[in-house]
């Protein structure tokens, strides 16, 4: 028991510096934060800081912090009379002021974001040109303003209907392609929104039948490259290592396909739907619907590799010519 006695004596003997030291701290600082919010409070009552428009997220967070250091400020004052804090009341009042501190950290993350940028627009009165909310859509610049047209005199009026009808004369020398500015103008006039044509576009006008044809080809020799008959060549003929199948190539295709699907579902666990062209794809893979699309699909495929394609369209053109005979005789 005199031992216990005596390490604790040592032991507050060693703490005894410390908290003298930690006590003028706490004063020093208290007598910093003491001036901060007189100054404060005088500028408030001053009208120099308004704390009207506020964020209610920070005014509640900042009573539960001003409410938890006045109870932790008590339970300070009681250790140092020598009180014990027991069953004291302050103690909970602590608990759940930290926990509800702890809660909501979730939404002071969130709200991080837009409380340092409106710090920053206080403090420097401008905002920042990088902002990305300044790209938003502004519905407000889609309206014309109404007190410009409203405000026009008769003068006015006069010069523009003079305008509008030069505009029309020119409309009709120009072409169409030009008349689209100029009534989306004048629709912005009327107080309409028009969006700009500015989508791009891809442009094929310029384009000739003979390089249509010529895109037909290529895309016709690439089917035929990769078609089962050329597959089977491969096998035959090169050394690479070959799988050994029961089915065709459009049947290899669509396992190939249905194995992807069925891994994508039981990753992500959700239902793909079945699309038509699936379906059709399954149903077309039937015994004569596949030997007849095999045939079919070999001869058009060796047509596009000798390039016959592009001139039995040319003959299937040739060959449509005007019907004859003149317009049938009415009787009245």
């Amino acid at each position: 028991m005199v031992q216990a006695l005596d390490y604790d004596c040592e032991v507050q003997g060693q703490d005894i510096p410390q908290a003298i030291q930690l006590l003028g701290e706490m004063n020093s600082n208290v007598k910093q934060v003491t001036d901060l919010v007189e100054g404060m409070l005088q500028r408030v009552k001053r009208g120099e800081l308004t704390t009207e428009y506020g964020l209610s997220f920070l005014e509640v967070k900042y009573h539960m912090l001003l409410d938890y250091l006045i109870n932790l400020t008590y339970v300070v004052l009681r250790k140092c009379s020598g009180e014990t804090i027991e069953g004291d009341p302050s103690i909970e009042r602590l608990i759940e002021i930290r926990t509800v501190l702890e809660k909501i950290r979730p939404i002071d993350h969130k709200l991080r974001y837009q409380i340092d940028k409106l710090v920053k627009t206080a403090t420097t009165g401008v905002s920042s040109s990088t902002d990305p909310i300044l790209y938003k859509p502004n519905p407000d610049d889609m309206m014309s303003s109404a007190g410009g047209a409203g405000g026009d005199d008769d003068d006015g009026q006069d010069d523009s209907d003079e305008e509008d009808d030069d505009d029309e004369e020119e409309d009709e020398d120009e072409a169409g392609a030009a008349k689209m500015p100029r009534k989306a103008a004048t629709a912005g006039k009327s107080g309409v929104y028009v969006p700009p044509r500015i989508k791009p576009v891809y442009y094929d006008g310029d384009e000739r039948d003979a390089d249509k044809e010529k895109k037909a080809l290529d895309r016709a020799k690439k089917r035929a490259i990769t078609s089962s008959m050329l597959q089977d060549l491969k096998e035959e003929y090169l050394d690479a290592p070959t799988e050994i199948s029961s089915g065709s190539r459009a049947q290899q295709i669509l396992s190939h396909a249905q194995k992807e699907k069925q891994e994508y579902e039981e990753t992500y666990l959700m239902r793909l739907p079945v699309t038509k062209a699936e379906k059709h794809r399954q149903r077309k893979l039937t015994t004569l619907g596949t030997l007849g699309d095999e045939i079919l699909g070999e001869i058009s495929r060796e047509s596009a590799l000798r390039g016959d394609g592009s001139k039995k369209r040319k003959l299937a053109k040739k060959g449509k010519g005007k019907k004859r005979g003149g317009k049938k005789r009415k009787f009245n």
